[in-house]
């Protein structure tokens, strides 16, 4: 079986964490986001999975190479220019060999059972069958309206408040038979959500939609990023091949790490593979610290996230804050406050500082 993910987007709503590094291989607990997607392909018995790529589409390559590692074959679709979804999974079907697939949104991270949706979408002889989940606030998303027999009758991409009739909305998750692929028109920027799906409906092809209550969340916002690491910690998402990173107590522990016995690591957290943790640090609140970093002694890493290489000076305290890659900050520093703070790639902040 084949699989799809689109993971050509900018990231905009995840800058500046995203300007060197594209969304779909930012890191979650020490992993790179698709690792996740990857794991819950195979899972299912996809074997083959197709990327849809384009923005930093060479970064994606170095990381996740041929796929071999993880005990799948990669393809790489390249987008030349911006295709919107449609476009994006129109040039991807070349290489589906005349199969339909799976096809995930490359910035959710999910447990959704894709057996279920599959045995679903195959009992009610669908061509297209979307997964929904519910939310609090649908206006950010795709809101979906199905009859009682789950049948889509309307999709309304980001709903205005006065056009809200369901809580349910687009998971980014869907099956598509092979000839749903010859109806989407090759080489033009085109959306599954305006274009593909209304035409479903307009045409009376059959389209239906799954009902999931497994674990969702769209990771496109430093806060929704933060939160999928906490999530990840907690165990919250089902994906058993992610559970074996080596695990202390609650702390998930990588490669070669050291860390001194001083160190005070009270909840839940990770510390990345040859990162050094010197006495006196306090990692705790769901902190992740990633790989090749340094936390000196007396530094405090409190419900935040530092990735890889990044320094952090003696008697610190980091709070409520992501740190990005490759980043120095000096001793005695204090980075604080009630909303959530992001520090871009490569930043130096001096000695003293007070943010």
């Amino acid at each position: 079986m084949k699989g799809i993910i689109l993971v050509g987007g900018f990231g905009t709503r995840l800058r500046p964490l995203t300007t060197n590094t594209p969304k779909p291989v930012i890191p979650i607990v020490n992993k790179p986001f698709l690792v996740y997607q990857i794991e819950l392909l195979k899972m299912y018995g996809v074997n083959e999975i197709i990327l849809a790529t384009g923005h930093l589409s060479n970064t994606i390559k170095k990381i996740l190479g041929t796929g071999e590692s993880f005990g799948v074959k990669i393809i790489y679709s390249l987008e030349n220019q911006p295709l919107g979804t449609g476009g994006a999974v129109k040039l991807a079907s070349r290489h589906l060999d005349g199969q339909g697939a799976f096809i995930l949104n490359g910035d959710v991270l999910t447990d959704i059972n894709l057996d279920k949706l599959y045995n679903f979408h195959k009992e009610k002889k669908a061509k297209v069958t979307i997964s929904l989940v519910p939310v609090a606030d649908p206006t950010k998303f795709g809101l979906v309206e199905t009859n009682e027999n789950n049948q889509v009758r309307a999709f309304v991409e980001k709903p205005g408040q006065n056009e809200i009739t369901t809580n349910m909305i687009n998971a980014g998750a869907y099956y598509f038979e092979n000839e749903i692929f010859d109806m989407i028109p090759p080489g033009v920027n085109y959306s599954l959500e305006r274009g593909l799906y209304p035409m479903l409906l307009e045409k009376k092809i059959p389209f239906y939609a799954y009902n999931s209550n497994d674990y969702w969340l769209d990771i496109g916002t430093p806060k929704k990023y933060l939160e999928a690491n906490k999530d990840v910690l907690e165990d919250k998402v089902n994906i058993p091949a992610l559970l074996d990173m080596k695990k202390s107590g609650s702390v998930f522990i990588g490669d070669n790490a050291q860390i001194s016995k001083k160190v005070r690591m009270l909840s839940m957290a990770a510390i990345g593979e040859k990162t050094i943790v010197q006495p006196g640090a306090t990692i705790t609140d769901h902190s992740v610290v990633g790989n090749h970093c340094i936390i000196e002694e007396g530094a405090q890493i409190l419900g935040s996230i530092i990735l890889d290489n990044s320094f952090i000076g003696k008697n610190s305290k980091i709070v409520n804050t992501i740190i990005g890659q490759n980043c120095k900050v000096m001793p005695y520093t204090f980075i604080e406050g009630g909303l959530l703070k992001v520090i871009g790639d490569g930043a130096y902040i001096p000695e003293y500082s007070i943010i």
